[in-house]
């Protein structure tokens, strides 16, 4: 006789048996998977909104170059020290604080918005403390993926996080370019905190019994300790190619050709004449083609590195497309194109580290990407505000687009080059002494 199947298993548990949703099986992570889907819905609708907020009160490209840099500057200045604070301290525990502290930075920003009290330096101001708690929170939350789910299903889980974020990214601009239409931005805004509440009540939810990981790293109580700290974190990435051409090609391409929040508001409004709503649909097809790769990862059935290359190059190409097009139908499908490079080559390189990485050195190794990959944004946005606003939108994302792809075809020669174009995960690496 057939035993009756438990109770208490939840029928997700049951259907992330299937390859693609294994990572779902963990009582934790689907805490995690369906708070993130309600936040960051909410975060591509701030997005959106704060770069027409900033073209409406400026009329400049520059200046969303300027927001882009103070909102990412800190992660580039910071981020290194967030990687020893996620050894350092409960995951957790931090990330139900940085999740709160950013909810109270976007309802500062409706509360301003909605009584006429915004100008750019507020918005200015707000972003660069929303970049500070994000140092702490993008390798915090990097490096916590692993402890609910566990090393065999942190690439699926990679995967997933990568759908979850690209889901928000199609349902978001969309949304916002509605709502924003409809009743203003500063809607957005208010949506986008109350959103926060969703994946704070995910980490309050969680079972702590069935998170694992190592032991947290002993806190440093000095700056020499600080920097011992982060020198040994540095020291392997330096050391495992694995690791080092996948942030060195993230870094590229994201400062190059992932300027979107910068280049695309000037292009729908000057370019393409198709308003906020135009707007948000142009980046709701580029999550559309993030989407896509992001779900053909997860029910893949390996991690192929090549994709790294491959995805950069499909990037820049895509883009070459978009700065030649006139059409909106067009661009609509070269944003397509360029999400789905972009979320193949992010994604991929994501997964091969963290499949890299020893445990007790994870925060640390993901503070550098997390580092590399947002903060690459004041330098790239700002060049490609200053090029937009020189000369023009269309030749600003032509000149990054050209040099994505030739960052891709690099690295894609180089994986031939060194017999990893087939490999599916990296070597193991032990740990620098």
């Amino acid at each position: 006789m057939t035993p009756p199947r438990p109770r208490s298993r939840p029928r997700l548990a049951a259907v992330a048996r299937f390859r693609g949703w294994r990572a779902l099986r963990h009582h934790n992570y689907r805490l995690f998977f369906a708070g993130q889907l309600v936040s960051l819905i909410g975060t591509w609708m701030q997005s959106v909104a704060q770069g027409w907020l900033v073209l409406q009160l400026t009329g400049d490209p520059v200046y969303l170059g300027l927001v882009a840099a103070a909102q990412f500057t800190p992660v580039l200045v910071l981020g290194l020290f967030g990687g020893v604070i996620a050894d350092g301290l409960p995951k957790r525990r931090t990330l139900i604080f940085t999740q709160a502290a950013a909810m109270v930075l976007a309802l500062v920003l409706f509360g301003l918005t909605v009584t006429d009290n915004v100008g750019v330096g507020q918005v200015l101001g707000l972003a660069f403390l929303l970049g500070c708690v994000n140092a702490i929170d993008m390798p915090t939350r990097q490096a916590f993926a692993v402890e609910m789910v566990g090393r065999d299903d942190i690439g699926n889980a990679v995967a997933l996080n990568s759908a979850v974020f690209n889901s928000a990214r199609v349902l978001g601009p969309a949304i916002a370019g509605l709502t924003i239409g409809a009743t203003g931005v500063a809607s957005a805004f208010l949506i986008n905190g109350v959103s926060f509440i969703a994946v704070i009540v995910a980490y309050l939810r969680m079972d702590g019994t069935q998170l694992g990981g190592p032991p947290t790293l002993a806190r440093p109580t000095t700056v020499a300790g600080v920097m011992t700290h982060l020198r040994v974190g540095l020291a392997f990435v330096r050391a495992t190619p694995a690791v080092l051409v996948p942030i060195l090609t993230i870094g590229l391409v994201s400062t190059f050709g992932m300027n979107f929040s910068v280049l695309i508001p000037p292009l729908a409004k000057d370019v393409l004449h198709v308003g906020p709503t135009g707007y948000g649909l142009l980046m709701a097809a580029s999550g559309v083609g993030s989407l896509a790769a992001s779900i053909s990862i997860a029910f893949g059935r390996s991690n192929r590195v090549m994709l790294i290359g491959v995805g950069a190059s499909l990037t820049g190409a895509a883009e070459l497309v978009l700065a030649a097009s006139g059409s909106f139908a067009l661009s609509l499908v070269a944003m397509f194109a360029a999400g789905l490079g972009a979320i193949s080559m992010a994604a991929t390189a994501n997964t091969t580290i963290q499949l890299t990485v020893p445990d007790e050195l994870r925060g640390r190794v993901m503070s550098v990407y997390t580092t590399v990959f947002a903060g690459s944004t004041p330098i790239g946005g700002l060049v490609a505000g200053a090029l937009a606003s020189s000369l023009g939108v269309a030749e600003a994302i032509g000149i990054g687009a050209l040099l994505s792809l030739v960052v891709g075809l690099i690295v894609v020669t180089w994986y031939r080059r060194a017999g990893l174009a087939g490999l599916a995960s990296p070597p193991a690496a032990s740990t620098p002494r």
